[in-house]
Formats: C-alpha cells, structure tokens, sequence
C-alpha cells in the first residue's frame, strides 16, 4: 500500500458507516463499466445493509432462529391452503 492510500485510508476510517458505503460505491462504479447493472445494483445494496447492520439500524438474528421463522411461516402456509 502506497502512503497516499494508506493516508486516504486514515482519512475514510473516521467516516460514519452510510458515507463509507458511499464512497465504497462510487469507487466500484469508477472500475465497474463491464459488471452488469443487476450486479452491480445487488453490491450496492449489500453494502447498504451492512451500513445498517454496522449503524444499529437492523438487528443480525441467528440462522438457526432464522430457519425456524421461515419453517413455521411455510408449514402455516401449508395449511392454510
């Protein structure tokens, strides 16, 4: 790493979580003219959750709990029709 990335590095450090993400997808979009507009929607959206997962906006649960939310959804769904 070069000084002046390790500087602007120092510099990005002291950014909230949403303007790092931020500048992370402008720099993507400096280098990505051949990624798909799908993709590159889907990156910028995955960088935007985990700006709200670093923030304390959303709330990370376990998987297994995950999995049992979703397996009682489907078996009520089940049943109901």
């Amino acid at each position: 790493m070069t000084q002046a990335v390790a500087n602007i590095l120092a510099e990005v450090e002291q950014l909230s979580a949403p303007e790092r993400a931020d500048l992370a997808d402008r720099l993507v979009a400096t280098l990505a003219h051949s990624i798909p507009p799908e993709i590159e929607r889907a990156q910028i959206e995955e960088r935007r959750r985990i700006a709200q997962v670093e923030v304390g906006e959303v709330t990370l649960i376990p998987g297994e709990q995950a999995l049992e939310q979703v397996r009682r959804l489907v078996a009520s769904a089940r049943k109901a029709s």
